[in-house]
This record gives structure tokens, sequence and C-alpha cells, in this order.
């Protein structure tokens, strides 16, 4: 399961995708009236009037699951999942319309909602992006849904603009770990593909806090691009990996000077 959390300035356009695509199909809705397209925009539209200074009023969310559940996610199964995230958000008591695409082999529902709600509040989009990945992890924990194997199943060939380059980021650095052992060697290794590091300082300090990724003059933070990629977890595991090549190293001289001392202390022949 995971959510793409995104916010819209007009109804129109968003409600115009998601219910027009091929074979869409309205799953559930609340607050809107529903005689055609037109008339959903219209109900959107009139209650944001009420925050009418408000930029961006449309809350978009795409749900989508993995294959390896399809069986299991019926339309009802999709509304449950929906509703339960929707509530762990805090999307609740406005308008809101939940439609199932089949335009790709992932599962996956579009929540439009109002982020205006019935009483004229306006519905927190604080930190709405690391709620949203703690709402996922829990659903797919309580609901036994399929973990996926990470960034490395992704079809990258259909990936445009910033995110095909933060794959190509994601490649660079994961093939250049496994061959460095410290910071120089990682940032030589990584040099070489195109791609700076730059540090993140506390204060005046010289700890570092953070690190990001620049390719193109386009830059992430190293969380961005992986959560394994922080700065603290990279330092972690190039200090195990530094670790283990020593350990490896003083081994191997442990054989060697073994080996030297049993050919040393071999009897010599026995001259007649």
């Amino acid at each position: 399961m995971i959510g793409k959390v995104m916010k819209r300035a007009a109804f129109k356009g968003c409600v115009n995708y998601v219910m027009n695509k091929q074979d869409a199909k309205l799953l559930v809705a609340e607050g809107v009236l529903l005689s055609d397209v037109k008339s959903i925009i219209q109900s959107f539209h009139t209650q944001r009037l009420m925050k009418p200074k408000i930029k961006h009023p449309v809350g978009h969310i795409s749900l989508s699951y993995l294959p390896a559940d399809k069986e299991r996610l019926t339309d009802g199964a999709m509304i449950t999942l929906a509703k339960e995230y929707m509530e762990n958000m805090g999307i609740k008591d406005t308008q809101y319309i939940l439609v199932r695409h089949f335009d790709n082999d992932n599962p996956h529902v579009h929540l439009v909602y109002n982020r205006i709600d019935n009483n004229g509040k306006v519905i927190s989009d604080k930190n709405d992006r690391y709620r949203n990945e703690a709402v996922c992890k829990k659903l797919k924990n309580k609901y036994s849904l399929t973990y996926g194997k990470g960034k490395d199943n992704v079809k990258q060939q259909k990936l445009r603009g910033k995110d095909k380059t933060k794959y190509q980021v994601h490649d660079g650095i994961k093939g250049a770990l496994k061959k460095a052992t410290n910071w120089t060697e990682l940032d030589k290794l990584l040099k070489e593909k195109g791609i700076g590091i730059a540090y993140k300082y506390k204060g005046q300090t010289d700890e570092v806090q953070g690190i990001s990724f620049t390719i193109d003059k386009i830059t992430f933070k190293g969380s961005d691009i992986d959560r394994s990629f922080s700065y603290s977890k990279l330092d972690k595991l190039l200090q195990e990996k530094a670790q283990k090549q020593r350990e490896e190293q003083e081994q191997s001289q442990a054989t060697n000077q073994s080996n030297n001392q049993n050919i040393s202390n071999k009897p010599k022949g026995i001259k007649r």
C-alpha cells in the first residue's frame, strides 16, 4: 500500500481526471451531487467558498497496492481501507469521492476531498507526507498487505523528469556502496558518476546533521532518495564495512603468519 499525497488549487481538473479516466468506477461519495461530473465539481466548489483565501483546497490522494493483493482487493475492501486511511489522516466531516482506476497492474483508487470541511474549517496538511507513510505502514501490517521489495522493482523506463533523476542517483549511490568503505571512497566513486555530495552541519559546529546529493543541478536530500541514504545510516554502514575490512585483513595476516611459521618449523632433510 502506497499513498501519494497531492494538493491542488481547483477541483475541475482533478475531478475531470479522476472521473473521466477510461473504465473509472466511482466507489463511494459523500456530500456531493452525483448527477454528472459537473455537479460533483460544483458541489466541491460551493463548499470551498467558505474559505476562499485557501490556495489549495483540493485534497487528492492515490492509494495503490501491489498486484499480489489483487484478488483480495474487492471494491468493498478498497472502500474499507480508504475510509480507515481517511480516519487515521484526520480527513473527516467533509465532501469526498473515491474512484477506482484500472489503467495499470497495481490496484489503486483516487481519493478527492475538500480540505474545507462541512463546518468551514480547514483540514490540516501539516506533516501529511510523513503521516501518510505511517498510516500506510499501519494498515499494511493490520491487513497483512504485501510489502514492496524496494526501488529495485520500479519500472524506471516509465519515469520522467525529476523522478527519473532521483532513481539515477539512487542507483549511483547503491553501486558506489558496493565498493566504498569510507566517505572519501564514496565521494570519489560518486563523482565519477557525476553525483556530488554536500553535508549539512549543526550550527557552527563540525557535527554533520544531514546529507544531500546533486546531479545536473538537481539536489535531493539523502533520506528523500531512500530512507537508508540518510547521513546517519550511510555513516553507520560505511563504519561497519570499514570494520569488516580491517577484520578480514587481520585474519588474512594471521593466516599468512601461521603458514610461514609452519613452513619454518618443518624438519629439514637428514643427510647421510
